[in-house]
């Protein structure tokens, strides 16, 4: 038996391995750069005690909401407020929107308000949305991203729960679910707004 090496042997071994280091080092980057954006993103927004920024809403054309089609978020202190920030384009914002409107219905006799913006979306199809889920909770457009700038949200569907005394308690980056959002609603209720 020879004691020489094949060369062809060595450099089909060597370029797999190399594969395989640069497919993870991208995977260690993407993983690292995911997780700073996430606590990023969540330094930002998911602050217990800052305080909901107000804004204006103009109800979709014909919509009401006690004799008004305006409202402030700020008309709302003393009410917990689930305010969600949604698109007729986005997929996983059809996958809550039946749990939302069961919510409002079961919540609303007890005070809690909840409020839609639909992010960067056209009318017709946001209207088209409202429809067909059968919403029938507040909800305003935001074409030129006033009120989701002000949330600094990244994308949609996103939730902020606002408590009584006008303060974030928490945001749902994506979809709600049944658990997470009664659990939270009760908890804004059964607290005693400071006086």
């Amino acid at each position: 038996m020879s004691d020489t090496v094949d060369p062809t042997a060595i450099e089909t071994k060597q370029p797999a391995r190399f594969r395989w280091s640069v497919v993870g080092a991208v995977v260690l980057v993407v993983a690292v750069i995911a997780f700073l954006a996430f606590g990023m993103k969540s330094a930002a927004t998911d602050r217990p005690d800052d305080v909901a920024p107000d804004f204006q809403m103009q109800f979709f054309n014909g919509y009401e909401w006690q004799d008004t089609s305006t409202a402030q978020l700020s008309d709302f202190k003393g009410q917990p407020v689930v305010l969600n920030f949604w698109a007729s384009w986005c997929v996983e914002c059809k996958i809550e929107a039946d749990l939302l409107e069961e919510t409002w219905q079961a919540y609303r006799d007890d005070g809690v308000v909840f409020l839609g913006v639909a992010y960067i979306d056209v009318e017709p199809k946001s209207l088209e949305y409202l429809e067909e889920y059968n919403i029938t909770y507040p909800n305003a457009p935001d074409l030129r991203s006033t009120i989701s700038s002000k949330y600094d949200i990244t994308g949609v569907p996103e939730t902020f729960f606002i408590d009584k005394e006008g303060k974030v308690v928490h945001v749902q980056l994506g979809p709600v679910n049944e658990t997470m959002l009664t659990g939270l609603i009760d908890q804004m209720l059964a607290a005693e707004v400071q006086g």
